[in-house]
């Protein structure tokens, strides 16, 4: 039993280490190099071949693709009205959508958000299931860290609190991220969009996030 606890509490140090190393990055070594992305990288890639991690253990599966979408499609259909309803108030109808109607700009911020998904769930996620009794506990700890990622922007965090639990619970029960990949990005968009740039500054997080100049 005390070999058990050990183990799953190497799952919990794991993901707290690779959330310290992902906010280290944001804060200090990208401004000093930014191709120092390789670290993280390489630290999932041993990661996952360590714990014999396989595709459909990291969400990378097509044969429940159709039940994981049914299951995604409420949530971010909720959290898309959201998000209009408060966009509204706030004059998102006067802004052009230029991110939503230029594909190529769309096409590489869903490659982003899947990078993010990677990041999130098939490893973060992951881990923390691997140390939590209930899904849902590892669900809360990995939205917890998700936001804490995004400080100090005043939009992002509360939004990646509520969207990180989500998504890790809807990994959690199908594992899978394409769909998640997917639904972030359209939500991501209307972010932009629904709130001003003066608040969310570009989506930017870490200390970029204060030398943004619109």
């Amino acid at each position: 039993m005390a070999v058990g606890r050990t183990g799953r509490t190497w799952y919990l140090v794991e993901a707290l280490g690779f959330t310290a190393l992902v906010g280290l990055y944001i804060w200090r070594l990208q401004a000093a190099s930014a191709r120092s992305w390789w670290v993280i990288a390489a630290w999932m890639v041993i990661s996952a071949v360590l714990r014999r991690d396989t595709p459909k253990t990291l969400g990378w599966r097509a044969d429940n693709l159709w039940a994981a979408a049914r299951k995604a499609v409420p949530f971010f259909a909720v959290a898309s009205l959201g998000i209009c309803g408060a966009g509204l108030f706030l004059g998102m109808l006067q802004r052009l959508p230029a991110h939503l109607v230029e594909p190529r700009r769309f096409t590489g911020y869903l490659a982003f958000c899947l990078l993010q998904q990677v990041a999130l769930n098939s490893f973060l996620t992951n881990r923390l299931l691997g140390y939590f009794e209930k899904a849902w506990q590892a669900a809360l700890m990995a939205g917890v860290l998700f936001a804490v990622l995004h400080w100090p922007n005043p939009v992002l965090v509360p939004l990646t609190l509520v969207g990180g639990v989500g998504m890790a619970w809807l990994f959690a029960r199908e594992r899978n991220i394409l769909p998640l990949a997917l639904g972030q990005a359209v939500l991501g968009a209307l972010v932009w969009w629904a709130f001003p740039l003066a608040w969310h500054h570009s989506m930017r997080v870490g200390p970029g996030y204060w030398t943004f100049h619109p």
